[in-house]
């Protein structure tokens, strides 16, 4: 497995300029990473008592469909998502998938393996991706000496958690055409938070897998994404979603009924015009 590979700590007498190197970086990109770039990818402040240590982390990179670690593979690796789109799954004894999150720049992979020393999850990558590598042994071994390190890794790791925990609340409290909505809301926003564009990108995942992590069946996704676009609040081309109307998103509750739908506004009792995204909520 491409997990075996581990960061390294460098020489300052060492260099990365030999020949195989080089033609290694131009077949793959950057191989390597420092702990500030890291830090930085990771939204958190580089270590101050880390500033004079030249610490390189590995990048290697995967193909649309390669599985990064699997269930049950023994831990041994944390993975930080350089660029690309992932899953996380676990699979039951009959070969039926539960999507656990949709890792993107930035995110952590891993993180389960830490408790029994087994990855409880899958890894796969939805697009061609570049991933670096965490060794967990490097890891603590440089948080015993450097705890400011060692408390900004758990720092990224509650976020993991806090998002989580976020994702259950939504699918406890959330109607399907809601759920749907705040995962359109969430992807825009990432997308924002990354560079691109949070109007107009593309799905990674198919419409299956975000039924899969929204608990809700395929044709239900479908249904609700037509239906938005019915509406105006989205636009749908295959794959390509465009925002329309970020704000309905964020406060709908429910789909007015199929035969309401459409109407650009609505009269409310009083006579004064009720906007389609105000409607939406309300319902």
């Amino acid at each position: 497995m491409l997990s075996t590979q581990t960061s390294e700590i460098r020489p300052a007498t060492t260099t990365l300029q030999s020949s195989s190197m080089e033609a290694g970086r131009q077949r793959q990109g950057r191989l390597w990473s420092n702990l500030k770039e890291v830090c930085d990818l990771l939204h958190i402040p580089a270590a101050n008592s880390l500033a004079n240590e030249e610490l390189l982390f590995q990048h290697v990179q995967f193909k649309t469909g390669q599985r990064i670690h699997t269930i049950g593979q023994p831990f041994d690796t944390l993975y930080i998502v350089n660029s690309g789109f992932l899953k996380t799954v676990l699979i039951d004894e009959y070969g039926n998938e539960q999507v656990l999150s949709f890792p993107m720049k930035g995110d952590m992979l891993g993180v389960d393996g830490i408790h029994t020393r087994h990855y409880s999850s899958e890894a796969v990558a939805l697009s061609d991706c570049d991933l670096i590598l965490l060794p967990f042994k490097k890891l603590t071994m440089l948080g015993r000496i450097h705890p400011e390190l060692e408390n900004m890794m758990y720092g990224v790791m509650s976020r993991e958690l806090v998002r989580e925990q976020a994702m259950i609340g939504m699918l406890g409290a959330l109607s399907a055409e809601a759920r749907v909505a705040r995962f359109l809301v969430a992807l825009a926003e990432r997308f924002a938070q990354m560079g691109y564009s949070s109007k107009l990108f593309n799905l990674r995942m198919t419409r299956h897998e975000i039924g899969s992590y929204l608990g809700l069946t395929l044709e239900t996704v479908s249904r609700t994404l037509s239906a938005f676009n019915e509406i105006g609040m989205i636009s749908v081309d295959q794959r390509t979603i465009g925002i329309k109307d970020p704000e309905a998103l964020k406060t709908l509750r429910r789909l007015p009924p199929s035969r309401t739908r459409g109407r650009p506004a609505s009269r409310s009792k009083g006579g004064s015009t009720v906007a389609s995204g105000q409607l939406l909520a309300a319902l």
